[in-house]
């Protein structure tokens, strides 16, 4: 199942919980963003773990109270957010929540938000904070829309007019990233930067620059993805850390409690994620 395709389901679960999930008739203008609409109609308010993703995350809210964001740094209110691939241990809570939510590919992250993804890693950070007040505008604009495909269309316009003129991702970061995603992250740095055809050190600095992680941090990221996937299916940690390239199980407890901030048993109980 494709990323996208995967990401619709989870909408549709979302949608049968109480949530109204509005998606984007046909295809966002750019490559490698996703985008819907979400409205909890059920008033049963948000209390979100936020994992690390193969996608940066833009939520944009729509008026209301701002939500409440708990990381190491503390908790903070936030309208709109943006979090990186790999935010950090973090949860997102909040009451009669509206917004829109953009899923970009570090490929068109790297096109839109306009700063170095590095300066995200680790972090969920207010939008205003990388937009400026491009974004309270935007979050003003959408909440007068009056309907989700009006509100949808505008951040659509929105990204494509960003991405004009942005700078594009170096080809062999791109390949790089691709090779870690098709390999699941079983692959060996030394192998990758030959692979691309350039030095282990000026693929880790372009890497680094572009995507915000290093090579050796994003084959991490994607092993992780697929065994929280593998996790919330149900499959237990020791079948998951063998068939998602651990070592060992105590090897997977490791690489889970670093990334989601907590055990793959807490993880495995999570609830399906809004986005």
């Amino acid at each position: 199942m494709r990323r996208h395709e995967a990401r619709a389901a989870s909408a549709d679960r979302v949608a049968e919980s109480g949530w109204e999930v509005a998606r984007l008739p046909g295809s966002p203008s750019l490559e490698g963003v996703w985008m819907a609409g979400f409205r909890d109609r059920g008033a049963g308010g948000l209390d979100l773990r936020v994992l690390p993703q193969l996608v940066v995350v833009v939520v944009i809210g729509l008026g209301g109270d701002p939500v409440a964001v708990r990381s190491a740094s503390g908790t903070q209110p936030m309208r709109s957010l943006v979090a990186s691939l790999s935010p950090g241990p973090a949860r997102v809570r909040g009451e009669h929540v509206e917004c829109v939510e953009v899923c970009l590919s570090p490929r068109a992250a790297y096109a839109v938000l306009g700063v170095s993804p590095r300066e995200l890693d680790g972090a969920v950070t207010a939008l205003t904070d990388v937009w400026g007040p491009q974004a309270r505008r935007l979050g003003e604009q959408l909440a007068e829309a009056g309907t989700w495909p009006e509100r949808l269309a505008l951040t659509d316009s929105f990204l494509a007019k960003r991405a004009v003129g942005a700078p594009s991702m170096s080809p062999e970061v791109a390949a790089a990233w691709q090779t870690i995603v098709a390999r699941r992250g079983r692959i060996r740095i030394a192998d990758l930067a030959a692979s691309c055809g350039c030095s282990h050190k000026l693929l880790r600095s372009r890497f680094t620059a572009q995507i915000g992680l290093t090579p050796k941090r994003a084959a991490m990221l994607v092993r992780f993805d697929h065994a929280a996937r593998a996790l919330r299916a149900g499959h237990s940690p020791s079948n998951v850390a063998l068939a998602c390239g651990y070592s060992d199980q105590p090897h997977l407890h490791r690489d889970v409690l670093a990334l989601a901030g907590c055990t793959p048993g807490a993880l495995a109980g999570t609830a399906a994620s809004a986005g």
